[in-house]
C-alpha cells in the first residue's frame, strides 16, 4: 500500500510542462549562452526589430535604450572587459499566453573573480520566426 503521502509527491512532481513552455525555456537558454559566447550576431537574433530594453538601478532609476544602442553596448562590454563574462540563468518563472510570454529569469554574471547576480523580466511575443523579445527589464541585486 502507497502511503497517500506518497501518492501526493508522485503526483506533484510529475512533468506538467507544455511543449511551447520547453521551446521558450531553450530560447531563454540560448538568449544566455549566445551572450556568454560573444557572439553577437545570434544573442541579437533573440529581439525583435522594435525592442526596448531598460535596465533598472538599486535607486529605482530606469534607463531605457532601442535594441542597436543596447546591442552595441554589449558588443563593448564584451570587447573592453579584461576578463571573459559568463551569465547563466538560475531559476525561471514563465507565464504561457498563446501570443506573449512573460519570463523572469534569475542570472549569475562570473568576470574573473568578480560575480554579479540580478533578474531579467522578459516579454516575448511570437512571430514567424518563433519567440522574440519585445521587452526586457532588468536590474542587479
Amino acid at each position: 500500500m502507497v502511503p497517500l503521502f506518497g501518492l501526493w509527491l508522485t503526483s506533484c512532481g510529475a512533468d506538467k510542462t507544455s511543449p511551447q513552455e520547453t521551446a521558450v525555456r531553450a530560447f531563454l537558454e540560448s538568449y544566455f549562452s549566445t551572450w556568454s559566447k560573444q557572439d553577437m550576431d545570434g544573442y541579437g537574433r533573440h529581439f525583435h526589430e522594435s525592442a526596448r530594453v531598460t535596465y533598472v538601478d538599486k535607486s529605482g532609476q530606469s534607463h531605457t535604450d532601442g535594441l542597436s544602442d543596447f546591442l552595441f553596448g554589449q558588443k563593448m562590454g564584451h570587447q573592453t572587459s579584461p576578463e571573459p563574462m559568463k551569465e547563466v540563468p538560475e531559476q525561471m518563472t514563465i507565464q504561457m499566453h498563446e501570443l506573449v510570454v512573460q519570463a523572469q529569469v534569475k542570472w549569475r554574471l562570473t568576470k574573473g573573480a568578480t560575480v554579479v547576480t540580478g533578474t531579467d523580466f522578459f516579454t516575448l511575443i511570437r512571430t514567424g520566426e518563433g519567440w522574440r523579445i519585445i521587452n526586457l527589464v532588468f536590474n542587479n541585486d
